[in-house]
């Protein structure tokens, strides 16, 4: 007979808690939330102080009508949802549905599902922290009161379907604000001067610096001839300064920093990012003789870079014995960033000694790649500085100064086991200087002048964005990567060689918003909020009193947007072709994956058509056609001809418009981390990586 019931979230992590727990407990899953506001109204009483209407939600009778049953033969129930604001208010709906005293020591939070980990938490039961649960009920009812009274109005004013939210309006927001930076861009002029210069058999490169010892910028060709004029070929070396630099590992991964990494790194959506890291939580089965199902990482949903002990002791001894004790870092614990709630650990391996190759065969290719990234980064974290030797060479010719400068890496460090990435794929590399003394003299072999013009500032890829986010403090771990879906299945945005670019769509909500709903687009407001929630999480303030001071305000936007609105007619732009179905013109239509063609005599006609874009080259198979760039249902870009069906010529590399010169048979690029490369697609040509 069991004598605990102990509900979890997931069924995968029901299997491995009742097997660590043993034959006393049942362990069964409410698989999510099991109550909530009805879809089909908004369910908030702003006359009764906000008072939620909660009902179960659909589907999730019979999952209910189970734990209840289970729970009347139980001695105790054990609510053991996530240990996060979502996790703590499933706990709170359980309760109420199955009659569980929430005063009464009856949850239990773990951050790793592990042995040790969840025998522990039920040694440490406590009460429903309340000011948890009610930082979410703020967060859904502000939520719902936003978008049940903004998303009818825009459907009123623009067209259906249509929504508005807090966090998803900044997000898309600053989207369209980099978006007008880069139109009203103007490029200014500037210029560099590169020289190579000689030391007997040793070349080295250095680059104008500025007169007398002050930095001087050149913009404009009259300002480098000036210059170029008053050199000759040989400069002396006025000084050679030499310094030991120390460069420290990155932290142990939070969410954010994990999704901007996994982005740069592993080509992952935000999304998808999140997926895989909650498999890898809840357990992958590691074979009976390794323990059967086991969680190999830490909660994902954190913005705490904190390390237990025992964490750092395990690691401590792994770096002590497979890199040397010189490799050891100082454990020092670093600070959390302002306003980490700091709830639980950073994301980490739960067993440092669980490394990525002995697991590469019960991991799917994802969940390999990902814990890899975890368990580098972690073990990286826990490492010695890199120790890089510098030197910087000040050249003199005629009182005018270049600069060269080298480095190499002295002692490796962390970087023997990972190097952050970067959002401009810039590697770290020993870039060498001879042995060069102060007095000596160098040839010049060349000085070449270089025309720049300044870059407007880049479009935001999805690392990016949830990077600055995260940093003006919009949004919590758990929201990034559904704001970022969220945006573009609304099509407000749209993703080209992975960056966001707005739609006209986008831009008109945005334009609606910001005119009649400031506050809802407005950063510094959106991270006041945020703050108030973290304070009705801490006890601090009431959720009531901050919903109704937002309330206040926004109703009576709302009645000036009710009447002042004006209605929005979004035209249908023509194609230029005719429905061949019909015989009437088709035109553009925006849709859940951005632009396509359909027929303007819908819903009598409903043909529609993905737009194709031609890359300039002819079709290798049926050579009548031309080669498009196609979506595959999971939107990967793959290649095609345009005569399909008739033609079923297919490739997942760009093909390009030049024969291979050994055979003549199609060349296509080929992409990876090092850059693109061209090769032939039947013989062994192929040609230098162009980073």
């Amino acid at each position: 007979m069991k004598e605990y019931l102990v509900i979890v979230e997931s069924p995968a992590k029901a299997k491995t808690i009742e097997r660590y727990l043993g034959k006393k407990y049942e362990v069964k899953a409410s698989m999510g939330h099991v109550r909530d506001l009805p879809k089909s109204q908004m369910a908030v009483d702003v006359e009764e102080n906000f008072k939620p209407k909660y009902i179960t939600i659909r589907g999730k009778g019979d999952v209910l009508k189970e734990l209840r049953k289970s729970a009347k033969k139980a001695k105790k129930v054990y609510l053991a949802a996530d240990p996060d604001r979502e996790g703590e208010a499933i706990a709170w709906h359980l309760a109420h549905a199955l009659n569980v005293d929430e005063n009464s020591e009856c949850r239990v939070v773990f951050n790793e599902i592990t042995k040790d980990a969840i025998k522990d938490s039920f040694k440490h039961p406590r009460t429903i922290d309340i000011d948890l649960v009610d930082a979410q009920q703020a967060r859904r009812i502000l939520d719902r009161l936003v978008g049940y009274n903004i998303s009818p109005l825009l459907w009123k004013k623009v067209k259906k379907g249509l929504s508005a939210g807090r966090v998803q309006s900044v997000a898309m927001k600053l989207i369209i604000d980099r978006e007008k930076e880069i139109e009203n861009f103007k490029p200014e002029e500037y210029w560099t001067i590169e020289a190579e210069f000689q030391k007997e058999d040793a070349e080295f490169e250095g680059s104008f610096y500025g007169v007398d010892g002050k930095k001087q910028n050149l913009k404009t060709e009259n300002d480098v001839n000036e210059i170029l004029n008053k050199l000759d070929n040989k400069f002396s070396i006025d000084k050679v300064t030499k310094r030991e630099r120390r460069r420290n590992p990155a932290q142990p991964f939070i969410t954010s920093t994990l999704q901007q990494e996994a982005a740069r790194k592993l080509n992952f959506r935000a999304r998808k990012t999140m997926m895989v890291a909650q498999q890898l939580y809840e357990g992958i089965d590691l074979g009976k003789k390794s323990g059967g199902i086991t969680g190999l990482i830490t909660y994902m949903r954190t913005d705490s870079t904190r390390i237990s002990d025992t964490a750092k002791a395990e690691s401590s001894e792994y770096i002590k014995e497979n890199f040397g004790e010189e490799y050891l870092g100082s454990n020092k614990q670093k600070k959390n960033k302002e306003g980490a709630q700091d709830a639980h650990e950073a994301i980490r391996p739960t067993s440092i000694n669980r490394d990525p190759k002995s697991l590469k065969e019960v991991l799917s290719r994802d969940q390999y790649r990902l814990y890899k990234l975890i368990w580098e980064r972690f073990l990286a974290s826990q490492m010695a500085p890199a120790v890089m030797d510098t030197m910087t060479v000040h050249l003199m010719n005629n009182g005018y100064e270049f600069r060269a400068t080298g480095s190499k890496i002295k002692f490796k460090g962390f970087m023997k086991v990972y190097i952050e990435g970067n959002d401009d794929n810039k590697k770290v590399e020993d870039k060498f200087l001879p042995d060069l003394q102060e007095g000596m003299v160098v040839d010049s072999k060349e000085i070449i002048p270089n025309q720049h013009f300044t870059q407007p500032p880049p479009r935001y890829t999805e690392a990016r964005l949830v990077r600055t986010m995260e940093e003006l403090g919009i949004g919590r771990p758990s929201t990034y990567a559904p704001t970022l879906d969220t945006i573009q299945r609304r099509g407000y945005v749209t993703l080209d060689n992975k960056r966001f670019i707005p739609t006209e769509l986008g831009t008109i909500v945005n334009k609606l918003l910001e005119e009649f709903f400031p506050e809802i687009i407005d950063v510094e407001f959106t991270v006041k909020m945020e703050s108030d929630l973290d304070s009705i999480e801490e006890g601090n303030q009431e959720w009531e009193a901050v919903i109704d001071e937002f309330y206040q305000d926004f109703r009576k936007r709302l009645e000036i947007a009710e009447e002042e609105m004006e209605k929005i007619e979004i035209k249908d732009e023509p194609a230029g072709v005719d429905c061949e179905e019909c015989g009437h013109e088709m035109v553009y239509k925006m849709g859940r994956y951005g632009k396509f063609i359909a027929c303007s005599n819908f819903p009598d006609c409903r043909n529609t058509k993905p737009i194709l874009k031609e890359i300039g080259v002819k079709c290798p198979k049926c050579e009548e056609g031309n080669i498009v760039e196609r979506k595959s249902k999971k939107r990967r870009t793959f290649y095609g001809c345009d005569q399909f069906p008739d033609c079923d010529f297919v490739s997942w590399d760009k093909p390009i418009a030049r024969p291979c010169p050994k055979c003549e048979s199609l060349l296509v690029e080929k992409k990876s981390k090092k850059g693109v490369q061209v090769k032939c697609t039947n013989c062994d040509y192929e040609e230098e990586v162009q980073s």
